[in-house]
């Protein structure tokens, strides 16, 4: 995956401690109209574009209305990139092997988490049985930053040169969905030749179910020197922990995605330099415009409202990667020698870039430092270490028992603050909202009562006027 999508990238990325470029990134095209015309075929005359499947792609172009995103597109061109790496099915005995996995994990997983199994059967996939797996839940984190950016596009054009442009402004939109479509389409194939697991990203994208790609986590254990059962079991440790997190925490998933919308509501589009940059461009030259989107023809200043929710984004999910990681070191203590190799080559994969990384990075241009991570694994180790186990995961139960990024660097403040453990002040906060809740539902009915018509002569509104 490139670092932002369609050639945006933010202003500001010079964090000594943001991941390094490497194994982790992802080769192919780095903008959406390589993308885009990459689909339309090759199988013309001389190798040249196939005129039919181009007329068929632009018909699925301009056809589509679900929304600020093509994902038949999207579903395509995730398909072309898995079919272009090489796929095949699951075997019957790889499939018996995860599911040996997760059922040995959930047994090791209750005695290191009080969050139990949700009972979620586990999945085994094929790399396109990933991107199909999991493509309802890329919706939901892809389609607020597609719908902001098309709005923000859509704003930046002068009236006389919208009213100008007539029916072809609704054209250019289509395009503009379709070329979201064939990033993240492309961008999702990618991804599905490296992920290991359904919750690779820091948000499991097979709800409730855990899923392991045999293929991928054999690749994982290449060179390791680890027996294969063991990488397994490892990565399904990991796999059902982001589960079980995610089932008992159910405001977290919705609480990361109101960070992502947060940051696109905030999406700007600066006209006059893209004008400016465009001025520079040789029309005679046909790689101007790619290498002018490869350079950030679109770059998108980051303002401090985008820049808090990146850093609440990032607290967020290194909170949860830093619980898994604790847990799983918890779950195999004593139990699996090669866990401490297997966990660092996990966080040399993060550091490089991995899927996480890759994914927002792309998406909302955030990057992931790895010493936040590390940060957020001793917070969950230190939490365990003095309210043991269930008042580690109890921090869990509500969005405002939640460290800030300050607590991170010192964990002993936070434990220093004992209504934050406090039961009773969690009920409080819950019983507040509830109530809060009630009133609004009873003031809701009082409002509609009081707008119904009278049994009387007297005009509607006359009563409230006395």
């Amino acid at each position: 995956m490139n670092d932002v999508p369609f050639g945006f990238r933010p202003d500001d990325e010079d964090d000594e401690n943001k991941p390094e470029k490497g194994a982790g990134g992802a080769s192919g095209p780095n903008d959406p109209l390589s993308a885009l015309f990459g689909m339309m075929g090759s199988g013309g005359p001389q190798g040249g574009p196939d005129l039919g499947q181009m007329l068929q792609q632009i018909g699925k172009m301009l056809s589509w209305s679900g929304g600020p995103v093509n994902w038949d597109l999207a579903n395509s061109a995730a398909r072309d990139v898995v079919a272009a790496g090489g796929d095949r099915s699951v075997s019957a005995s790889e499939r018996r092997e995860v599911e040996e996995a997760f059922r040995l994990a959930d047994t090791w997983l209750d005695d290191a988490t009080s969050f139990p199994a949700t009972g979620g059967a586990p999945r085994a996939w094929s790399r396109a049985e990933w991107v199909e797996g999991t493509q309802a839940s890329w919706r939901g984190l892809v389609e607020p930053v597609a719908a902001r950016v098309a709005e923000a596009m859509s704003k930046s054009l002068p009236p006389e040169m919208a009213q100008a442009a007539g029916p072809l402004v609704g054209m250019l939109q289509q395009v503009g969905v379709s070329m979201w479509g064939a990033q993240v389409g492309q961008s999702i194939g990618t991804l599905a030749g490296e992920v290991c697991g359904a919750s690779d990203i820091g948000v499991p994208l097979a709800e409730g179910h855990p899923a392991l790609l045999p293929a991928n986590v054999r690749l994982f254990g290449d060179g390791l020197g680890v027996e294969a059962r063991d990488v397994t079991l490892y990565l399904a440790l990991r796999e059902a922990a982001y589960v079980r997190l995610y089932a008992h925490a159910p405001w977290l998933r919705s609480h990361i995605i109101s960070l992502i919308e947060e940051y696109s509501r905030h999406v700007s589009v600066d006209t006059d330099a893209i004008e400016s940059k465009l001025r520079d461009i040789d029309p005679a030259n046909p790689q101007a415009l790619q290498e002018a989107m490869e350079g950030g023809l679109f770059d998108l200043p980051t303002t401090p409202a985008q820049k808090a929710a990146l850093e609440r984004l990032e607290l967020a999910l290194a909170l949860v990667e830093g619980w898994v990681d604790d847990v799983v070191t918890q779950a195999t203590a004593n139990r699996l020698p090669s866990a401490g190799a297997l966990r660092e080559t996990v966080r040399r994969q993060r550091a490089a870039g991995g899927p996480a990384e890759q994914t927002f990075a792309t998406l909302v241009g955030l990057q992931l430092r790895p010493r936040r991570l590390r940060e957020a694994a001793a917070f969950w180790a230190a939490a365990r270490e003095k309210h043991d186990i269930s008042g580690r995961d109890g921090v869990w139960a509500h969005p405002d028992l939640m460290p800030s990024s300050d607590d991170l660097t010192d964990p002993a403040a936070f434990f220093d603050r004992d209504q934050l453990m406090d039961v009773s002040s969690l009920d409080e906060v819950i019983n507040a909202e509830q109530e809060a809740g009630q009133s609004s539902a009873d003031t809701g009915k009082a409002e509609t009562t009081d707008d119904a018509p009278a049994d009387s002569e007297d005009e509607p509104g006359e009563d409230s006027a006395k």
